[in-house]
């Protein structure tokens, strides 16, 4: 039985940041309640929030995945996303094909999703697009998309309070995950770039790390979350000091150590093989020695 459950703290007046069980590790994650003078807005309603969600008058949501949508049953309002991740939050079973997993998984996924986090068909879910405003009165919420994760993620800029969401971009040891189907690393890079050019008081994340304060010490955790995908590549041409396969490198693994298991692992793995291969084809510093085989140069 996975726990439910938060704590409070309040940043600036009117934003309230709701820790996850075990600081918003998976499979939980922080929430964000933000009040204005005329409507109240809640931030990704996580497992934590099932059975205790505060009111609402919105709901938006960050991106299309289990750990962020857990308590939406407890919100009568439509959801709000990204129009990229709109198919997934209205059905779950675009939810699992998104994760492109082997076919014999895909049931149980879809179950486990069900029971475990509560996912239902959100066939009401309302699209948005970077730089949408809400006006609560008194307080704005601003759309701030972040692809990489998912084509659809996206940040929230809450104003005047100067507080960011950055959601997924969550500054972990664990570094950037790109595994989906629809994500990208090469956006992923982009959107660190883009949150460090946001100046705000305080950066949110959605898990383990919390609330960053001041733009400087943001800039530097996020130089060592983005340092992971420099490490991955440093792996990779490391084990291309001969020809390999995506398989290969899969089974080498960039992402997950050894010891974690689950129908997952080898699909983010290829996923990530192929697109840090591709950027280091491109930059001249892998090649392909025959169809389907790589080394570095």
């Amino acid at each position: 039985m996975l726990s439910t459950g938060y704590t409070e703290t309040e940043y600036g007046g009117g934003v309230t940041v709701m820790v996850g069980a075990e600081r918003g590790a998976y499979p939980h994650a922080n929430s964000v309640l933000v009040r204005g003078t005329a409507e109240t807005l809640v931030i990704d309603p996580s497992l934590s929030l099932v059975g205790t969600a505060p009111p609402a008058d919105l709901v938006l949501v960050s991106h299309a995945h289990e750990d962020h949508i857990a308590a939406l049953g407890g919100y009568e309002t439509p959801a709000h996303v990204h129009m990229k991740d709109l198919a997934a939050l209205r059905s779950r079973a675009a939810m699992v094909e998104g994760y492109g997993l082997p076919p014999d998984t895909v049931e149980r996924t879809d179950l486990m999703l069900r029971d475990r986090f509560h996912v239902r068909d959100r066939s009401e879910a309302t699209g948005f697009e970077d730089g949408t405003v809400f006006d609560l009165g008194g307080r704005t919420v601003t759309v701030v998309h972040l692809p990489g994760h998912t084509a659809g993620h996206c940040g929230f800029l809450i104003e005047p309070v100067g507080f960011l969401f950055v959601a997924d971009i969550d500054l972990t040891s664990f570094g950037p995950y790109y595994g989906d189907v629809g994500s990208s690393l090469t956006d992923f890079e982009a959107s660190m770039r883009r949150c460090r050019e946001i100046d705000a008081r305080w950066y949110g994340t959605a898990h383990q790390k919390g609330v960053i304060e001041g733009a400087a010490a943001f800039s530097e955790r996020l130089d060592a979350f983005a340092g992971v995908m420099a490490k991955r590549d440093a792996t990779l041409l490391a084990f291309l000091s001969e020809p390999r396969t995506v398989d290969e490198i899969a089974d080498r693994r960039l992402v997950y150590r050894p010891h974690v298991e689950g129908p997952h692992v080898l699909p983010v793995e290829r996923r990530t093989a192929a697109q840090h291969l591709s950027r280091l084809t491109d930059e001249g510093r892998v090649t392909e020695v025959e169809p389907g085989r790589f080394r570095a140069v």
